[in-house]
């Protein structure tokens, strides 16, 4: 028996090491296919958000039927925080033998351009971020979608349905990508409704139901009667119905979770970045350092409307407007005051995003962000 065992091992070596050389050569020479490749997902949430990842691994999935790669050639890291974290994910991803890295979340940017750096045969790809354009790696990407599109659509349906004219915003980070958000939803408001206004509350995180769904109630004790947010989770919108006010969802379609409450929601189909970007190297081309897409792209989109809680008038405004986005009307365009009356977009300017990733910084007028 011993015998045995002393003849086993370096049989088991000898099986690892030429494992890991069908790896190196299928890397080295460059010929990865839909049957080899290995692709990781390093998530900040999980599915069970039913909103920003729940979406994310939407797109993934849809990806990989599209391009014929099996469940086998795929890991996904959950419920991954910004830090350290984020490196041990990488790390176990690329002893995995992941080809491509892809992180979700915007904190994830200085770790994945670290390892970038120190794995220039590894493709890494950013949702969100903007460090790739400036990093000038070619395999570092950033990639988003043009979401300001699809919030001032569903901006139009709450700007409608408001009865005290007061809509509330529940808030993930005061950073930039969230900032743009809730400024064109409310713009979308606006051009329907010249007197609403908005409440903001940012709760300092992406996914914590129970803080969303608190500030959800604090925005509706302020006397807001339609709820959106940009927050990973539909607990604004479950905290909405039980309240007997409107909503509007974001990421994925919020109706099933919310049937009384949600007007619409702005979505992502992230699918179409991902067979873009896995299907160019797979064919041996370059992906862009950054992609922007919108509507005309598919790259955002509405749910469908709820006839149970949508107001009159409600598809014939959003299409009118949709009409004028996908025709090249930007939703930012003058003029534009900010909350202290000053004039930050002049009538007609337009305001044009230098990278993917959203960069509006200016609380507008007729926005208050609540303390």
């Amino acid at each position: 028996m011993r015998k045995f065992f002393v003849l086993l091992i370096p049989m088991v070596l000898a099986m690892g090491f030429l494992a890991g050389c069908q790896d190196d050569d299928r890397r080295v020479d460059g010929e990865l296919t839909a049957e080899t490749v290995r692709l990781a997902f390093i998530h900040v949430g999980d599915q069970a958000d039913r909103g920003y990842t729940y979406r994310q691994h939407r797109g993934t999935l849809d990806m990989m039927e599209a391009i014929g790669i099996e469940a086998h050639q795929v890991r996904n890291f959950w419920n991954i925080s910004p830090g350290a974290a984020v490196d041990t994910a990488i790390l176990e991803a690329i002893e995995w033998g992941a080809d491509m890295i892809f992180g979700t979340s915007f904190g994830f940017g200085p770790h994945m351009l670290e390892a970038a750096e120190d794995h220039p045969d590894i493709q890494f790809f950013h949702a969100t971020g903007n460090l790739a354009v400036a990093s000038g790696l070619p395999n570092f990407h950033n990639y988003f979608g043009n979401m300001s599109q699809a919030r001032y659509l569903s901006g139009i349906a709450a700007g409608l349905r408001t009865e005290s004219n007061i809509l509330g915003f529940v808030a993930a980070h005061p950073n930039a990508e969230v900032i743009t958000g809730l400024t064109a939803f409310f713009m979308g408001a606006r051009s329907v409704n010249p007197d609403v206004q908005m409440y903001v509350m940012f709760m300092n995180a992406w996914n914590n139901p129970t803080l969303e769904a608190q500030l959800a109630q604090a925005l509706i004790d302020r006397g807001a009667d339609v709820i959106a947010q940009h927050a990973d989770s539909a607990a604004a919108q479950t905290t909405a119905q039980a309240a007997g006010v409107w909503s509007v969802g974001y990421n994925n379609d919020m109706i099933p979770m919310a049937p009384d409450a949600v007007l619409v929601s702005p979505m992502f189909d992230w699918s179409v970045y991902l067979t873009y970007a896995v299907g160019t190297i797979l064919d041996g081309g370059v992906v862009a350092p950054d992609f922007l897409a919108g509507l005309n792209e598919g790259m955002v989109f509405m749910s469908d409307l709820n006839p149970r809680t949508v107001a009159p008038g409600t598809a014939e405004a959003m299409a009118a407007a949709e009409a004028y986005i996908r025709a090249g009307r930007n939703v930012f365009t003058g003029p534009i005051y900010n909350a202290a009356g000053v004039l930050v977009l002049e009538a007609g300017q337009e305001w044009v995003e230098p990278l993917s990733a959203p960069s509006w910084t200016h609380i507008i007028h007729g926005i208050t962000v609540v303390e």
